[in-house]
């Protein structure tokens, strides 16, 4: 099973005539999601792959072809208005990649979507993929994805491959790999995707990579202590970095004793999660823990 997306999600691209837009665009619909439309105002009534069409506005592309998904790939400057926008014409779940998005504009945006019908992933992040439904709107690399029951959440993109490569290694397939974003306002939380894995009878372990900067682990730690029931394993990145200065991601840097990798560690081992000592044992701290 899977969470946030399946088979029937009906995806539309946000700046799908640009060079990431209909570069990762191709390769979703390749990997077999449903690519129902794609959104660059000025660029109304073009075609793109030869068959899917392409709009104005998300509002347009929604009516004309019922999509309830949105991978958004456009310039930082434009990347929050283009969230709203898919937010107002009824989009479910949106993906935004976009990458350096100054921090005023995600904090409106969040506040905008608080009560609405409306799942934010990113932005700053790799996407959503679920092997099992064959389908992914993101930027990962889909071959090596195997279908399974394992879910993965994370901070970071480009750890989130390197953890799938060892789980497929070991022949512990994925139920759903979300990547939440390394920015220091993002939309959902892991504790957001954490409660869905707990819920999905379909996912029975759950691997979660979390990095130096904020709360958010500890957060993550409080509710697996009291509600999170399966098996779960996490690596914190970041353990040599000095304070005030970030590495790699914007939201990666220690502002406080709370934002250390040893007091994130020091949390989620209280509660009950199995620590990964390092980034090469992922898959098999894993598998010691389902064992």
């Amino acid at each position: 099973m899977s969470i946030l997306v399946n088979k029937n999600t009906r995806l539309l691209v946000q700046g799908i005539t640009g060079k990431e837009g209909s570069y990762h665009a191709e390769r979703s619909a390749e990997y077999g999601a449903n690519l129902v439309a794609g959104v660059t105002p000025g660029k109304g009534g073009q075609q793109f792959m030869d068959s899917v069409p392409v709009f104005d506005t998300v509002q347009d592309a929604v009516g004309k072809t019922g999509a309830d998904a949105s991978l958004i790939f456009v310039p930082p400057a434009f990347a929050a208005d283009a969230i709203v926008e898919a937010v107002d014409a009824g989009i479910k779940v949106v993906a935004c990649i976009t990458e350096g998005i100054p921090v005023q504009d995600t904090i409106k945006v969040v506040r905008y979507i608080r009560d609405k019908d409306v799942t934010l992933v990113g932005p700053n992040c790799p996407g959503i993929i679920s092997p099992g439904e064959n389908f992914k709107m993101g930027i990962m690399p889909g071959h090596i994805h195997m279908s399974g029951t394992t879910g993965v959440v994370s901070r970071s993109g480009t750890l989130t491959y390197e953890a799938v490569s060892q789980l497929t290694a070991l022949n512990i397939g994925q139920s759903t790999c979300v990547g939440i974003g390394g920015d220091p306002v993002s939309g959902v939380t892991f504790i957001d995707i954490l409660q869905r894995f707990q819920s999905d009878p379909k996912t029975d372990s759950v691997v979660m990579i979390g990095e130096i900067g904020g709360t958010k682990e500890q957060e993550a730690a409080e509710y697996i202590k009291s509600d999170f029931t399966k098996p779960i394993v996490s690596l914190i990145v970041g353990q040599s970095a000095p304070p005030g200065k970030r590495m790699g991601h914007a939201g990666a840097i220690i502002t406080g004793s709370a934002g250390k990798a040893e007091e994130k560690i020091k949390a989620l081992s209280s509660a009950g999660v199995a620590i990964v000592p390092r980034p090469g044992a992922i898959g098999t701290t894993l598998q010691q823990a389902i064992d």
